[in-house]
């Protein structure tokens, strides 16, 4: 029996390129053993079957980021039931138009950002890309989100102009917001650097009860729409290559 070897040795050795080269091979998901795709260069191997996808490309290792349809109830950070733990293969939207192979290193290292309420659902990003990173948490003042906020009650007059400007929040006033009716249920907001409770108060301020909040949108990035509708809550799909906030 042959002495172990790491794959990237046996890819260099088998496929004719330098062992550089044969890392990205394997972090990018294009060497398969024994039929399994394995992302780990360091990986030993002795006699199993080793083989190069023909498609295989010479391409940087990319971190990923992961848009998820966060479900009501469920905790963006830390709890019994954090958004994370929703990452898997099997909850990847069937109708993700990005091209990016799962790998088993995207479902390592991710962290949560801009996170949502336990009692609210819709968008949410985990990354491991610290462009992302950066974009979300330096620039999040910057950034536009788009709320669909579903209320009861009776507004009181000028209310929509209220919610626009003029109210504040915890002691400060708040910047200028984007309010509109979609139906006689629902407002849209689109609004920058909201705070946890910030929606609620500001519909309590013109007489209106909040009976759900969904994210739609942060910055030019949307939950997604497929040929069956939009991505279902509890599914995901990759930020595809080239997206921006």
């Amino acid at each position: 029996m042959p002495e172990p070897v790491r794959l990237a040795q046996r890819v260099a050795q088998l496929f004719g390129c330098t062992r550089t080269e044969a890392e990205k091979y394997i972090r990018n998901g294009w060497v398969t053993v024994d039929g399994q795709v394995v992302d780990a260069p360091q990986r030993p191997v002795e006699n199993q079957t080793v083989l190069l996808d023909e498609r295989a490309k010479l391409e940087n290792v990319e971190p990923a980021t992961v848009l998820l349809h966060k479900p009501v109830g469920i905790d963006a950070i830390e709890g019994r039931s954090p958004a994370g733990a929703l990452i898997t293969p099997e909850s990847r939207w069937a109708d993700d138009p990005s091209d990016i192979r799962i790998l088993d290193r995207h479902f390592h290292r991710l962290t949560p950002l801009v996170p949502l309420e336990r009692g609210a659902s819709g968008l949410m990003v985990l990354t491991q890309d610290g462009r992302v990173w950066r974009r979300l948490t330096e620039d999040a003042d910057e950034i536009e989100h788009e709320y669909l906020v579903e209320i009861q009650g009776e507004i009181v007059p000028y209310g929509i102009g209220r919610l626009k400007f003029g109210l504040s929040y915890r002691g400060r006033p708040l910047p200028p917001c984007n309010v509109s009716w979609q139906n006689e249920n629902r407002l849209r907001f689109a609004i920058r650097a909201a705070r946890e409770g910030q929606l609620q108060d500001m519909c309590r301020q013109v007489g209106l009860e909040v009976l759900s909040i969904r994210r739609l949108r942060i910055g030019k990035v949307g939950i997604g729409k497929g040929p069956a509708g939009a991505m279902p809550p509890g599914s995901w799909r990759y930020l595809p290559v080239g997206a921006k906030f």
